[in-house]
């Protein structure tokens, strides 16, 4: 058998259900127990069972604590605390996300499609120039200026793949990125961004004429090669000290090198502007070409038995340097006439590159100006 009740308080219903069938309980008569326990007798009067206890009983029943008013109350203040600490999440998060906004403002105010180049993130920024016709121009007119063309990776655009044939043919680094990269130096890009150095440099093919005739007519020229340089105040630091011992021209590769940066330009000092600076088609086949026309081809390695000082020079060398982690390449070092040692503690790793190649092109020229 069940029982329909429509109190919700606890235990009332289960009371019904013991009850049933039974006669009621008997109300409590406060007027008749009044009059059997009267408060004037001493041993009741303000004790247990007297008038005034009863009174205080009846009063702290009701005045006691509702179970769901404590727990509507418990809600709410979890309900506001849980809300003040949102709140305090969030304005926390807008704050810090505001410094952080103000404080990469302030740190690179490049204006739009300016971006610092690769490696030289601190550095002022370097030019780069986004869309296919503005690349495609750079390429057919000016392909000497251009550093390195960044393509979004497996874009499927056959005109991408067009251009990047064109930068090849070229002889322009390429390079597949991400599109987010390209969207951080230069928007908008259509998939590709070009890199540009600072300077316009030669062109191989018009100057080695004037090198080639320098055996015949005995001029003393002096040329020097960098290589797998990728730290451009290096570079910098490179044509600061070929301008100032009397280097003809710098040869540099096409590939593995970083960029004429705005960084290269300021660690020049000026030199930048003044020196003469080529990047032939092909590093290898130019010494190689220079070998032929009897210049002597020489390195810069730490392994190596022949040391750099008190060595005879000829009138007409090539000196090279490579990086301070890789050194020569092995093309390079294949055509070299002598590899040359600086002298070194054992306990250092290796000199910087400009300034072993500083010590080389000073030897060099002390000799020659001594002679």
């Amino acid at each position: 058998m069940s029982f329909y009740n429509d109190d919700s308080r606890r235990g009332f219903g289960n009371d019904r259900k013991r009850n049933f069938g039974r006669s009621p309980r008997p109300n409590f008569d406060e007027n008749k127990f009044n009059r059997e326990h009267p408060d004037n007798e001493p041993a009741r009067r303000g004790g247990i069972g007297s008038q005034a206890h009863l009174r205080r009983d009846r009063d702290d029943f009701s005045n006691r604590p509702s179970r769901f008013e404590t727990e509507r109350r418990f809600d709410s203040e979890r309900r506001d605390f849980s809300a003040e600490r949102r709140d305090f999440g969030e304005h926390k998060f807008d704050n810090e996300r505001a410094e952080r906004r103000d404080f990469s403002a302030e740190r690179r105010s490049a204006p739009e499609g300016i971006v610092p180049a690769v490696g030289d993130a601190d550095a002022a920024p370097q030019v780069a120039v986004g869309g296919i016709k503005e690349v495609e121009e750079l390429l057919s007119k000016n392909p000497l200026q251009v550093h390195r063309v960044l393509f979004m990776h497996k874009s499927g655009n056959p005109k991408l793949y067009e251009l990047q044939k064109l930068a090849k043919r070229a002889h322009v680094h390429v390079q597949q990125v991400d599109s987010k990269i390209l969207d951080s130096y230069a928007r908008p890009n259509h998939g590709v961004v070009a890199l540009m150095n600072e300077k316009k440099l030669l062109n191989w093919m018009d100057v080695r004429e004037e090198f080639f005739k320098a055996r015949d007519t005995g001029e003393k020229k002096l040329i020097a090669v960098a290589t797998n340089i990728e730290d451009p105040r290096n570079l910098g630091a490179c044509i600061r000290s070929s301008l100032a011992l009397g280097v003809d021209i710098l040869l540099l590769p096409a590939k593995g090198m970083c960029g004429i940066t705005p960084s290269v330009a300021r660690t020049s000092a000026g030199a930048l502007e003044k020196l003469r600076i080529c990047r032939p088609d092909n590093l290898e086949g130019a010494i190689g070409e220079l070998k032929m026309a009897g210049y002597q081809i020489l390195g810069l390695d730490a392994d190596t038995e022949t040391n750099l000082a008190d060595f005879q020079f000829a009138d007409q060398v090539v000196l090279a340097v490579g990086g301070e982690d890789v050194g020569l390449p092995p093309f390079i070092k294949k055509q070299c006439d002598a590899v040359l040692r600086i002298p070194m503690k054992p306990e250092a790793h290796s000199y910087n590159a400009s300034v072993a190649l500083s010590l080389g092109l000073y030897e060099y020229a002390r000799l020659r100006i001594k002679a």
